[in-house]
């Protein structure tokens, strides 16, 4: 049983469990627009479930999928896979049931949710395969995230409308915008290796600006969402703590300084996906 434990516990090491809070938060956020307030009981926790499957199946098809690249790379040979803590087969079962989990609770949430699911399992397993190919990889992890507002706005009104499409637009500007940043961690590898990425294509100095490009488009689509949804001064407070997180995330990181990737990258993106959530709570339910 212990044995058990703790190889689930290196699982949840290995896909970085803790981070579901980028996504999971604009999912939430997806919810309260779309009911224009508090979502049910019920609906909010189909929601955070198909939002944790759905993050922990794409995790560990990456993870899988990239254990030989991981292996190679020496600021992922530590993980799990590569390092011999858990097995193929065991990470392959947790993918099973994580892709159930996601398919069961899309099902729970309507008919669209659920026809839409194999799409969104494409985009997942697509993402993995991405870098071996084409620069545009941010984007489509940036797709990937997207699916979790407008999944949530999906589950509460079973259809598809253009403020979901807005707010999906903020989460995929955003994610893509990180995770350039992200990726310049590991340039020098992905040239030697033959890996694509905007920092391979552009250099340190182009995906700085590519980064900086996609957040300001993330912020035109939050004054877009303000606008055809009516939203109050509270959202809009939201949107400009969100812009001074993001002006502080880049200075972290100006002239491509990578010592302070952890206080940039995790630390302030897991405030802005926090932060818009409880500012459109408060909007929403104060009107």
């Amino acid at each position: 049983m212990a044995g058990i434990i703790t190889k689930i516990g290196i699982f949840l090491e290995m896909i970085k469990f803790s981070h579901t809070i980028f996504a999971l938060p604009f999912a939430l956020t997806g919810a309260l627009l779309a009911a224009g307030g508090l979502p049910s009981l019920r609906q909010t926790l189909w929601i955070v479930l198909a939002m944790v499957g759905a993050r922990t199946a794409a995790m560990a098809m990456n993870r899988l999928i990239d254990a030989e690249i991981d292996a190679s790379n020496p600021r992922t040979a530590v993980r799990a896979i590569p390092a011999g803590l858990i097995g193929k087969g065991l990470t392959l079962f947790f993918i099973i049931a994580a892709t159930a989990l996601m398919m069961f609770a899309a099902r729970m949430l309507g008919p669209l949710c659920l026809k839409l699911s194999p799409l969104a399992l494409f985009f997942l397993l697509l993402y993995s395969y991405c870098k071996r190919f084409t620069a545009l990889a941010h984007v489509v992890l940036g797709i990937c995230l997207a699916a979790a507002p407008i999944g949530a706005w999906i589950a509460i009104r079973g259809t598809i409308e253009l403020p979901a499409l807005v707010l999906g637009g903020v989460v995929l500007f955003w994610v893509a915008g990180f995770d350039i940043l992200y990726a310049l961690q590991d340039l020098e590898f992905d040239r030697s290796a033959g890996l694509h990425s905007i920092p391979v294509l552009l250099g340190i100095n182009g995906s700085l600006w590519a980064a900086r490009l996609f957040h300001l488009i993330m912020i035109g689509l939050l004054f877009t969402l303000l606008n055809i949804m009516h939203l109050g001064a509270l959202f809009l407070a939201g949107i400009l703590a969100a812009i001074a997180m993001l002006l502080y995330e880049h200075w972290l990181l100006k002239d491509g300084d990578l010592t302070k990737m952890d206080a940039a990258f995790f630390n302030m993106n897991g405030y802005i996906s926090v932060a818009i959530v409880l500012f459109t709570a408060a909007d929403v339910l104060t009107r």
